[in-house]
C-alpha cells in the first residue's frame, strides 16, 4: 500500500511538474508572437514623427513598414525548415536575438537607411522565431485537445497585440519619442529568452527536410522587385527604366521560381498544395485581407496626424475600436466557424468591410459638399466675393505624402 501511495504521489508530482514546464514554454511562445505583432502595430503610430525627425519621403515610410513584412514573408518557410533540421529551440533563440538586435538598430538609427535596415533584420528574426514557436508547441502538447487550446491561446496574441498596440504606441511617441517604440520590445525579448531557459527541450525532425536555396533566392528576388516597383513607382515614374526593369525581373524570377519548385525534390513551397480548391481560396482570401489591413494601418495613422492634426495618443485611441473589435471577435469567430462553416464567416467578414468602406464614403460625401459651401462663405480670405489670397495646398500634397 505504501508503495502504491508513493507511486501515485510521484506520478502526480511528475504531472504537475510537466504541466508547469509546458505552461512556461507556452508563455514564452506567446510572448514571442506578441512581441513580433506588437512591433508592427506600434511603428505605424510613429511614422509621422519619423518623417519629421529624419526628413523621410513617403516611400521611405513605406519601406520602414514593408521591409519588415517582406523579410518575414520571404524567409518564413525557410525558417521552419531550419528549425526542423538544426533544432527548433536553437532557431527560436536565434530568431528572438535577431529580432531584438534589429529593434535595437532601429532605436539608435541615425538616418532612415539604418532604420530600414534594422526593420529588415527584425523581420528576418520574426521569420525564424514564429514557425519554430508553432513547431515547439506541437511537440510540447502531444495531446490534440491540449494542443488545440495552446495554439488558440498562442494565436490570440495577434489580436491582443493589435488591440493594445495603437494606444500604447501613441502614448510612447507623445511622451518619449518614436525611438521608444523600438526600445519597448526589448524587455519582451529578454523575457522570451529567459522563460524557456530551463523548461524548453531541443527537438528536430530533419528527415526529408532540405534547404531549397534556389527557391529561396528566387522568392527574395520576385517579392523584392515587386515591392520595389510598387513603392518607388510614384516617385520614379511608372514607365521609367528602373520600374520597367523591376517588373521584368519580378515576372522572370516568379516564372523561374515556379519552374524550380516543380522540379526540386524538396521544394520550399510545394505547388501541389494549391490543387486543393479550398486551400487556394483561403490563401486568396488571406491575401486580400492582408492588402486591405496593412494599407489601412499605414494610411490611417498618417491621415489622423497629418490632415486632422491629431496627436499620436489621440490617433491611437481613434484606432482602438477597430483593434479591440478584432481582438474580441477573433476567438468567437473560430468557435462559430466550427458550427456554421468558414464560408459564411469569410463572406460575411468581407461584406462587413465593404459596408464599412461604403459608410465612410457616404459620410465623406455628406461632409464634403456642406464644407465646400460653408467654408468659403465664412473665410476671411474672401473679400467682396473674391479671393484675397490663394488657398493653401492640400495637406497631404504639401507635406509630400502623395505626388
Amino acid at each position: 500500500m505504501c508503495i502504491s501511495v508513493s507511486s501515485a504521489t510521484a506520478h502526480e508530482a511528475f504531472v504537475l511538474t510537466q504541466n508547469m514546464r509546458n505552461g512556461v514554454v507556452l508563455a514564452a511562445m506567446c510572448l514571442a508572437t506578441f512581441m513580433a505583432i506588437l512591433d508592427t502595430s506600434l511603428v505605424n503610430l510613429g511614422l509621422r514623427a519619423i518623417q519629421a525627425d529624419l526628413h523621410a519621403r513617403r516611400a521611405t515610410l513605406q519601406w520602414v513598414i514593408d521591409l519588415y513584412n517582406l523579410a518575414y514573408a520571404v524567409l518564413i518557410l525557410t525558417g521552419g525548415t531550419l528549425g526542423d533540421r538544426y533544432g527548433r529551440r536553437r532557431i527560436f533563440v536565434i530568431g528572438v536575438v535577431t529580432f531584438a538586435a534589429g529593434s535595437l538598430v532601429c532605436a539608435v538609427a541615425p538616418d532612415a537607411g539604418v532604420l530600414i535596415a534594422g526593420r529588415g533584420i527584425a523581420g528576418a528574426g520574426a521569420a525564424l522565431e514564429l514557425p519554430a514557436a508553432l513547431a515547439i508547441l506541437n511537440v510540447t502538447y502531444p495531446d490534440p485537445h491540449a494542443r488545440a487550446g495552446a495554439i488558440t491561446l498562442w494565436g490570440g496574441m495577434n489580436g491582443l497585440a493589435m488591440a493594445i498596440g495603437p494606444t500604447v504606441g501613441g502614448l510612447l511617441v507623445d511622451s518619449l519619442g518614436w525611438r521608444s517604440l523600438f526600445y519597448a520590445v526589448l524587455p519582451f525579448a529578454a523575457a522570451t529568452l529567459a522563460l524557456p531557459a530551463f523548461a524548453l527541450e531541443e527537438s528536430r525532425n530533419a528527415r526529408d527536410r532540405h534547404l531549397d536555396l534556389p527557391g529561396q533566392v528566387l522568392a527574395i528576388v520576385a517579392l523584392g522587385t515587386l515591392a520595389l516597383g510598387f513603392i518607388e513607382g510614384p516617385g520614379w515614374g511608372w514607365r521609367s527604366p528602373p520600374i520597367l526593369g523591376c517588373t521584368a525581373a519580378c515576372i522572370a524570377s516568379a516564372a523561374a521560381f515556379i519552374a524550380v519548385e516543380r522540379r526540386t525534390a524538396a521544394p520550399m513551397l510545394p505547388l501541389s498544395i494549391f490543387r486543393n480548391a479550398a486551400f487556394s481560396a483561403a490563401v486568396a482570401d488571406a491575401t486580400l485581407m492582408a492588402f486591405g489591413m496593412y494599407e489601412l494601418l499605414f494610411l490611417l495613422p498618417l491621415y489622423l496626424q497629418v490632415v486632422r492634426h491629431d496627436s499620436a495618443v489621440r490617433a491611437g485611441v481613434t484606432l482602438l475600436p477597430m483593434s479591440l473589435t478584432f481582438f474580441l471577435v477573433s476567438p468567437l469567430a473560430g468557435w462559430v466557424a466550427t458550427r456554421v462553416g468558414p464560408r459564411v464567416l469569410i463572406g460575411g467578414g468581407f461584406a462587413w468591410m465593404a459596408a464599412a468602406a461604403f459608410c465612410v464614403g457616404l459620410g465623406l460625401g455628406c461632409i464634403t459638399g456642406p464644407i465646400a459651401t460653408a467654408a468659403p462663405a465664412r473665410s476671411p480670405l474672401l473679400v467682396g466675393g473674391r479671393m484675397s489670397a490663394p488657398p493653401p495646398k492640400d495637406h497631404l500634397t504639401m507635406l509630400g505624402y502623395f505626388p
